[in-house]
């Protein structure tokens, strides 16, 4: 009997872990949830008490939340394009092509390599780039979105002109869809998770806000009074200089010299429509339970640029400020620790080689972005030893170590700007005159010098202006960014 219940004991240890191995081995669906223009500090679970974003902060309880995530820049305006093609290749700013407009067959996306690898690949919201691009990378989707921003004079966000999946990648039949737009894209994603899953899937939804024109419902703005609303402590009427970009189409949404009263109601306007968005984001996380899906999807929340809404004189994101380079990131889900932060040096080019990784999927030799997985296993997780970002041929940053530099040549006129972000998080107090910092300006310099050889730059910070005599027209730009 004794020798009965041991070998009873011991099948029973071999189905449980049979039954655990299996688990392991099941493919995890992917969740990816991308925001317009949504600022890293815009979260309230992240230290931000005046905005309302419940189902985001469930997001950053529930997981890891990257806390200095960047992007690396743009040539020109449309700093959402190239953010976007970066992350789904996972390759460099000057790496992408045609700013982030168009993406070859020679480079996969993260979602084609799901779709090569057994995954369903489905697709709601905004594609900045090209219909071949899509198609390759998603087998299904619906509510799609091509372009950079909804425009007032093709319906804004209330009536959003958006299409059908279509599989020839043709795209004529675009139509209105007669609901705001995060409501719509939610719509697609819910039906989808509504559907039977016999197979693994990778969802992509792109929201477009809280990119303008802010025109949140009434419900969520009132939320928000503008009297109510803290001034940002680095809030000025105009930008200190002339950062080669202060006639750019963002910085004429609202007049110049700014007043405290306006950037306020703009800042109301800009949370309201972020706590929209998390409200649609809530209907998809509610649709993901009940789908039964929930406990085996990895969820990855991201921005794909920040924005100034009035710091530094500035409404835009046309300038390396913290404010419009560093944005939310987010992991949650199955091997991810839960309300963890980390501080490490990370940019979204790195979120592709971390999916593919986490669900055992080849990294393309294409993808230059670096895993960030040893983040979910390791107490201190160092990431990058430094971040270099860029604007067209105007900016360039590099910082390490809290310590930030930026250069700027605009016509032959040259400014620097040095801020210690642990004591100057606002990137209030230029220390790049001071004496004793000098030496700090130099190896920042030089490290910079390295990256721009690196990274394949097409200015020389050696060369008068730059190389360039004045403001690069982006058409030329692309030229060099073929």
């Amino acid at each position: 009997m004794k020798a009965l219940i041991v070998k009873l004991f011991f099948a029973c240890l071999l189905l449980a872990s049979l039954a655990v191995s299996a688990q392991q081995r099941k493919p995890h669906n992917v969740l990816f949830i991308l925001t317009d223009d949504q600022r890293f500090n815009t979260i309230k679970a992240l230290n931000n008490s005046e905005i309302q974003t419940p189902n985001i902060d469930k997001l950053v309880k529930s997981g890891m939340a990257f806390t200095q995530a960047h992007i690396m820049g743009s040539l020109g305006g449309a700093v959402c394009a190239p953010s976007r093609a970066m992350l789904l290749t996972g390759r460099s700013v000057f790496k992408v092509h045609q700013d982030g407009s168009y993406i070859p067959n020679s480079e996969k996306t993260f979602p084609e390599v799901f779709r090569e690898n057994g995954y369903r690949t489905f697709s709601t919201g905004k594609w900045h780039s090209d219909y071949l691009s899509f198609n390759r990378s998603f087998s299904t989707g619906d509510h799609i979105f091509f372009g950079g921003m909804h425009t007032e004079k093709e319906g804004g966000h209330w009536n959003p002109k958006i299409n059908h999946y279509d599989p020839s990648g043709q795209y004529k039949n675009s139509f209105h869809a007669n609901k705001f737009s995060s409501e719509c894209y939610a719509d697609a994603a819910v039906n989808f998770l509504e559907q039977p899953q016999n197979t693994p899937f990778l969802m992509y939804v792109a929201f477009t806000a809280p990119h303008d024109p802010r025109t949140p419902p009434a419900a969520y703005l009132s939320l928000y009074d503008k009297k109510e609303i803290a001034l940002p402590g680095n809030f000025m009427p105009e930008h200190p200089f002339d950062n080669g970009e202060l006639k750019v189409r963002d910085e004429q949404l609202l007049a110049t010299p700014r007043n405290a009263d306006s950037v306020k109601a703009e800042i109301a306007k800009y949370y309201a429509m972020i706590t929209e968005v998390d409200h649609e984001i809530g209907r998809i996380l509610d649709a993901l339970r009940k789908s039964g899906q929930y406990e085996n999807t990895i969820i990855v929340l991201a921005g794909d640029n920040g924005l100034a809404v009035g710091q530094h004189g500035l409404l835009g994101k046309q300038n390396l400020y913290d404010h419009s380079m560093r944005v939310p990131l987010i992991f949650s889900g199955p091997g991810i620790p839960a309300n963890k932060q980390t501080d490490a040096y990370c940019y979204l080019t790195d979120v592709f080689a971390t999916l593919c990784k986490m669900n055992n999927l080849p990294v393309p030799g294409t993808v230059s972005g670096r895993s960030l997985n040893e983040a979910f296993t390791q107490k201190k997780f160092r990431g990058r030893d430094h971040l270099f970002t860029t604007y067209a041929n105007l900016q360039r940053a590099v910082v390490k170590d809290n310590m930030k530099l930026i250069l700027y040549n605009v016509n032959g006129n040259h400014s620097i700007q040095l801020f210690d972000l642990a004591k100057d998080p606002l990137e209030k107090n230029n220390l790049a005159n001071k004496r004793d910092k000098q030496a700090i300006v130099k190896s920042l310099r030089n490290l910079l010098y390295d990256d721009m050889r690196l990274y394949g730059d097409f200015c020389d910070l050696t060369k008068e202006n730059w190389g360039y005599g004045g403001r690069l027209e982006f058409k030329d730009a692309l030229r060099i960014n073929p």
